[in-house]
């Protein structure tokens, strides 16, 4: 709703703006129907529960997430993670693993960590999204070929080694209906600007395979029955403590990859329209859709990247338009749900090649191989192989815990710690350092990275320093363990009869060294504002 009243005042429903919202929302609304189907059932869903997230979760998200032009509604990031959690503890364990995951979202927006997305780094998006992808497409080649392998575990090398045997046995009709449809996929965006390509691909072989009735082809009738000319009824899953906690890992993933997936699709739009999101807001809005989304059969949902770009290419500039998204697919489901039976599951797994594809940021994937740093080459790499072959939420904290023991390695790295000579205080003692005196300064943050390289470095001069100055005006933060480490240098003088004096620490420091006491410790005469005055007390 906020997004809406903040639409409303920023003027963007007047007469024109209206009509583009409205063509941009049926447009959008078009794109989704076979994108909806094709990740429900990949997510081990019925086609029309991801119709139904797609209208719940779009709505709601419109109207109360942070973004003027976000789409919501299920995405192929979620596939994996999905037809993993469906395959244990069944839908019903889905949808309150997405229920949980909503109010996860919610408390996270309240708490205002919308801003979430900055930590973690590109090399590790790029590795997981790419690493998804590989997983849909492996995914996708049981529809697409029309195979039927060997019960497979839920291990990537298992369905994989499974999907390799029984590649002699595809059904031909079934792989030239999927082939068809995946170059149609490709080459009608060429030619056809306005009418979506998975909308071209999906009719032109559902019409092929009506009239041509290939024996063997699995369509959404025969393997679904249809879906319902219907709207679902209100139902809450059944919630207890047992299951609870069985799903909180579940829901934090769903959660996790919910928070990603929307704000980058958010920032995506931003960079697209000139406009600016609320983060937080975006989080509450995606967290109340992902509550009421399983009350209505739904499951979990989040912004989705290439229906915001085509909804933003098609116009769509408030919230409006995503409403109209949802209130278009529901139109569909009670028109024309007959037809959809007749719907071959080789043309949605070929939707899902496309998908797949895009998702795997192919460009992005080698520009990072070939001109990143090593480090982010490794980080890329890491991330990438344990999605693909471990699990995404392992991934994702392995690559974030490694990128932060990296970072703080090449800060370690950066920080310098070393004496003055004569020549550098020139300006400030231009007659030279008094006898025993000796001055050092640091040069970067004094964390706990540097903590250990300070004590050896100080622990190492000469006992005849009489005097040791310690400047601290390029030190822009200190920890705990900087100040400890600071202190014990400070003992480690004064017990062998030696004066220290602390100086040029900034306002911020200066704060943290009198909570520890330092000033106390050093006397307050030792506790200077510059070097200057640090030198005068010596002299």
């Amino acid at each position: 709703m906020i997004a809406l009243l903040e639409a409303r005042r920023a003027g963007l429903f007047n007469r024109r703006d209206l009509v583009s919202n409205l063509l941009s929302g049926v447009i959008v609304g078009i794109v989704a129907l076979p994108l909806a189907m094709a990740f429900a059932i990949a997510s081990g869903a019925k086609p029309e529960q991801g119709i139904y997230t797609a209208i719940v979760a779009g709505f709601f998200a419109a109207v109360l997430g942070g973004s003027r032009v976000q789409i919501s509604g299920p995405t192929g990031a979620f596939i994996v993670i999905l037809a993993a959690i469906t395959a244990k503890h069944g839908f019903d364990g889905l949808q309150i693993a997405t229920l949980m995951a909503g109010v996860m979202l919610m408390v996270m927006g309240f708490s205002k960590l919308g801003a979430i997305i900055r930590f973690i780094p590109m090399p590790v998006i790029t590795g997981f999204t790419a690493g998804i992808a590989v997983l849909i497409w492996v995914g996708e080649w049981k529809d697409f070929f029309g195979l039927q392998p060997a019960a497979t575990g839920l291990h990537f090398h298992e369905k994989l080694m499974y999907l390799l045997a029984a590649l002699p046995t595809l059904h031909p009709a079934t792989t030239l209906l999927a082939a068809l449809g995946l170059v149609i996929c490709v080459v009608a965006p060429k030619f056809i600007k306005r009418i979506p390509a998975p909308l071209i691909a999906m009719v032109a072989v559902t019409l092929i395979q009506y009239y041509a009735q290939f024996d063997g082809v699995a369509t959404l009738g025969s393997a679904f029955g249809g879906i319902p000319d219907s709207l679902p009824s209100f139902h809450v899953p059944e919630v207890t403590f047992s299951r609870i906690v069985e799903l909180i890992g579940p829901a934090f993933t769903i959660a996790l990859l919910g928070a990603i997936e929307s704000l980058l699709s958010a920032v995506v739009a931003d960079g697209m329209t000139g406009t600016r999101h609320d983060s937080n807001q975006e989080l509450i809005g995606q967290g109340a859709a992902n509550i009421l989304s399983p009350l209505f059969g739904g499951f979990a949902a989040t912004g989705a990247i290439a229906r915001t770009a085509t909804n933003i290419r098609n116009g769509g500039n408030s919230p409006l338009a995503g409403i109209i998204h949802a209130l278009t697919l529901v139109l569909i489901v009670l028109v024309f749900a007959p037809w959809a039976a007749y719907i071959p599951l080789a043309v949605l797994a070929a939707i899902l090649f496309v998908v797949a594809w895009n998702m795997s940021e192919a460009h992005h994937f080698r520009d990072i191989l070939t001109h990143a740093p090593k480090n982010d080459r490794v980080l890329l790499l890491i991330t990438f192989t344990l999605t693909v072959f471990t699990d995404l939420v392992i991934a994702v904290n392995v690559g974030v815990l490694l990128a932060a023991l990296l970072f703080m390695k090449q800060m370690t790295e950066s920080i310098k710690i070393t004496g003055d000579s004569e020549a550098d205080l020139a300006e400030f003692c231009p007659v030279g350092l008094p006898k025993g005196v000796q001055i050092y300064s640091i040069d970067g943050p004094f964390f706990f990275g540097a903590a250990e390289s300070f004590e050896r470095t100080l622990a190492s001069l000469n006992a005849d320093v009489r005097v040791l100055i310690v400047r601290l005006g390029r030190v822009p933060f200190i920890d705990a363990t900087g100040i400890h480490s600071l202190k014990a240098t400070i003992k480690l003088f004064q017990k062998r009869g030696a004066r220290v004096i602390v100086c040029e620490a900034n306002e911020r420091v200066q704060k943290k060294l009198v909570w520890a006491g330092v000033d106390v410790m050093l006397g307050q005469e030792n506790l200077q504002p510059d070097l200057v005055s640090a030198l005068q007390v010596v002299a």
